[in-house]
């Protein structure tokens, strides 16, 4: 094999939305099939799909928010050089790095997501709770770009 289909982009979004204290950013916990770490609302950019397109469906996929996400600026990346050979398998052959599209989608107040099979836990948290907490550096930087 050649390697894998998978398109080397990704999205993740940063869910907000207005808080008692100021703005509120929705982290999510994956579930230990999904190895178990903080992250945003995120996934693959299918071949044929637009970036903002994958980011809504991801959104809705994941917490069943239907809104249209905004662009957060450039886009992020990072290098496959640490994954695991199965990891890095998904994608086409001599794949370094993989391009991040950052979004972000505004909550309406006291809204609560709904979440998928990917996920065991979800938490509103401010500005640097949510940074502290994200296990990766691009979302931690997309939070960071979406704060007012």
């Amino acid at each position: 094999m050649t390697g894998g289909d998978r398109r080397p982009e990704e999205v993740v979004v940063v869910v907000r939305r207005a808080g008692a204290q100021g703005a509120e950013y929705l982290v999510l916990l994956r579930s230990p099939e999904k190895l178990g770490y903080w992250h945003l609302v995120a996934g693959g950019v299918h071949w044929g799909e637009e970036p903002r397109t994958a980011a809504a469906r991801e959104l809705a996929e994941e917490t069943g928010l239907a809104v249209e996400p905004e662009a957060l600026g450039r886009s992020l990346s990072y290098s496959l050089a640490g994954d695991p050979e199965p990891v890095r398998a998904r994608f086409p052959a001599g794949t370094e790095r993989i391009t991040v599209w950052p979004y972000v989608a505004e909550a309406p107040a006291g809204w609560e997501p709904v979440l998928d099979h990917e996920h065991v836990e979800a938490r509103w948290l401010d500005r640097d709770g949510a940074v502290a907490l994200l296990h990766y550096p691009e979302p931690r930087e997309a939070v960071r770009r979406a704060a007012p």
